[in-house]
């Protein structure tokens, strides 16, 4: 039983590092289509990540804009989440589902992260903007 268990583990770590390597404008299969779309969403909810960090540590003088920072983003992910669960509704339950969500959460995310990144790079004296100047 152990060899058994030893050889599946092993053709599982010998198959990782071709998946790992996948081009994804060649991906044809499912399987692979939904990692690169995980992967894709992954790297864009870093960088958004990466600047929210950056306006927190902006409003680190500010406990009241912190809090609204916070509330804000809280509510920006289940709105993103339940927007893309609408707006996917029509593949729930097919193989296609997770790929769809993930390009969803992507295109939101992205477009988060660039209000945010526009929040780090406002001019100074700019009243519209809630993040103060890096400077």
């Amino acid at each position: 039983m152990k060899f058994v268990t030893l050889v599946a583990l092993g053709s599982i770590f010998v198959s990782l590092p071709a998946y790992a390597s996948v081009d994804c404008n060649k991906a044809e299969d499912q399987s692979t289509m939904t990692k690169c779309a995980s992967d894709e969403l992954a790297k864009v909810d870093k960088q958004l990540n990466e600047n929210y960090k950056k306006i927190e540590k902006r409003l680190a003088d500010d406990e009241e804009a912190k809090k609204l920072l916070i509330t804000s983003q809280r509510l920006w992910m289940k709105f993103r989440d339940a927007e893309c669960n609408f707006a996917t509704s029509t593949t729930s339950g097919g193989s296609i589902h997770p790929m769809m969500v993930a390009s969803c959460r992507t295109q939101l995310t992205t477009a988060r992260s660039k209000q945010l990144s526009d929040y780090l790079n406002c001019e100074e004296g700019d009243l519209s903007c809630p993040v103060p100047s890096g400077d």
